[in-house]
């Protein structure tokens, strides 16, 4: 059987495919956190023994990005020579590869047959503690990463097969929840070793010169899906400038060229001391996505899908923090980013892309013990709210934001039972924002009542700036989440970390409606 038979590439191809897919099975039905089994605050992915993408399961979007720069990171410092079969490594530290908080942990395990690595397995997995100063680990009073937790830099957490238990002990003596996180860590592992055993059979069975050419002509279709998608984008220069809640103004310019989309993100504002900045990689993945839905949105991504992707950032900026800069609410200033390069794109493709959506995490930190059990516990919550309206229909109702894509809220008796918290209430807002000739979605409103004492923590962006309307259409309103006291007395928050709170407290989300898509028929003249 030749190595070029297309046949064959085809089985391959698919096989790695469904090989990230099983990885992501396994991770949902092993791990201790809701908010991975539940959530799927999970991404997962193989690459090939370089790094280089060549398939990901389900999952968060900005995930996808992150598996392979991780492990290229892992082969550059540890060096492709030393690695073996039956090591296993571990990194959650921005500054170490495509990492995005430290809660968000990588395990990724090469894959050996005929004697040499092939490819890697990897997962990343929000941790719901990995120590610093707050519960939940995602304080906003932070001056560097040092706060924020555990780094653990590309290290080797398994060897030969066996776990490193110096490793594992580090681990759990700097969690909150070591039992949780133990579990959590052995479903990433898992995970690894099942895809790893699939992928090894594959390249035994077919041998690695077919092996090796299936990857290529994946990499090969990724890069002729993405320039044939490239072509039917308008040629020109968009630029686009957005003030952010904090009055700071963010600028993107936007060159789109026949074989080139060029982000340049130079001219933003500084790095900070707090927990707002991503790395060069964040901004990368950012730009990934929208590159992926404007060209290929139809198709799983590979290395190739992003060859004609070209970004320009500058050190020392938000987009590009550098240092022991924190990290900690990395993912308002990436979705932040993704939606501002949505809405420049918008100024050329109006009939073609939606008005704004909601745009924040809307991440919910709550820590304590168990009123019933004693037992500690963190929910750690995404938010759902309102995507914006098209020039063909009203925009959809209660979906998660663009960086969290098939991720699901977790279940109202799932967080009864496991923090011990009432759920007074979870319906579609009554705002009527974001009209037009067809409306934005609806976010949501919440209610949470404590039963016991508890600390909180929360990161809202789109507090201030309202989501934007396309084509005349109207905004969608704001995002936010309030703490109502027994007294009567009312918190609005948008970031704060080690709020405490107490029985009888009530916690109020309302998250806003999509944006309104061009002038409702009463507006127009």
């Amino acid at each position: 059987m030749s190595a070029a038979d297309p046949f064959t590439l085809s089985v391959i191809q698919a096989s790695l495919t469904a090989a990230a897919d099983e990885m992501f099975a396994v991770l949902k039905k092993t791990a201790m956190s809701p908010i991975i089994y539940e959530v799927l605050d999970v991404g997962t992915g193989v690459t090939d023994a370089q790094g280089r993408l060549v398939s990901s399961g389900a999952g968060i979007p900005t995930f996808v990005g992150v598996l392979d720069k991780a492990v290229k990171r892992i082969v550059e410092i540890q060096g492709l020579a030393s690695i073996r079969d039956g090591d296993c490594f571990i990194t959650n530290d921005p500054s170490y590869g495509g990492v995005t908080h430290l809660n968000d942990v990588v395990v990724a395990m090469p894959v050996f047959a005929g004697g040499r690595c092939v490819a890697w397995t990897a997962s990343i997995a929000h941790w719901n503690d990995i120590g610093g100063k707050t519960p939940g680990s995602m304080a906003v009073d932070v001056t560097e990463i040092f706060q924020e937790g555990l780094r653990l830099p590309a290290v080797r957490l398994m060897q030969d097969g066996k776990p490193i238990d110096a490793v594992f002990d580090i681990i759990m003596a700097n969690s909150r929840l070591p039992d949780f996180v133990k579990g959590d860590l052995w479903a990433q592992v898992a995970a690894s070793r099942k895809a790893t055993a699939r992928i090894r059979d594959l390249a035994d069975t077919y041998g690695p010169q077919a092996y090796d050419a299936a990857v290529e002509a994946l990499f090969e279709e990724g890069e002729r899906r993405a320039l044939a998608g490239l072509a039917t984008l308008p040629e020109g220069t968009y630029r686009i400038e957005e003030e952010q809640d904090d009055g700071a103004m963010w600028r993107v310019a936007i060159t789109v060229s026949r074989d080139r989309f060029l982000v340049d993100l130079t001219g933003n504002p500084g790095q900070r001391s707090a927990p707002y900045n991503t790395s060069r990689d964040g901004a990368v993945i950012s730009c990934q996505m929208i590159f992926k839905a404007l060209t290929d949105p139809a198709l799983f991504a590979s290395e190739g899908s992003f060859r004609p992707l070209e970004v320009v950032t500058e050190p020392g900026t938000i987009f590009h923090a550098e240092g022991n800069a924190p990290h900690g609410y990395y993912f308002e200033t990436r979705i932040r980013l993704y939606d501002m390069m949505w809405r420049c794109m918008a100024q050329a493709l109006p009939e073609r892309l939606p008005a704004g959506h909601f745009a924040s995490i809307c991440g919910t930190v709550i820590a304590g013990e168990h009123p019933d059990t004693g037992r500690r516990f963190t929910m750690v919550e995404p938010q759902m709210g309102g995507w914006g309206a098209t020039s063909a229909r009203d925009g959809l109702d209660a979906m998660y934001s663009a960086s969290h894509g098939e991720t699901f809220n977790c279940p109202v008796e799932i967080c009864e039972t496991r923090y011990g918290l009432d759920v007074g209430y979870r319906r579609l807002s009554e705002s009527d924002a974001g009209k037009g000739l067809h409306s934005g979605g609806k976010g949501l409103e919440i209610s949470y009542r404590l039963r016991g004492p508890a600390v909180m923590s929360v990161g809202y962006s789109r507090a201030k700036q309202p989501v934007w309307g396309s084509a005349g259409g109207e905004p969608g309103g704001v995002n936010g989440v309030s703490v109502r006291r027994p007294d009567g007395r009312a918190d609005r928050l948008t970031f704060a970390s080690g709020v405490s709170l107490g029985p009888g407290d009530e916690i109020v989300i309302t998250t806003a409606n999509g944006g309104g898509w061009g002038a409702a028929p009463h507006d127009r003249a």
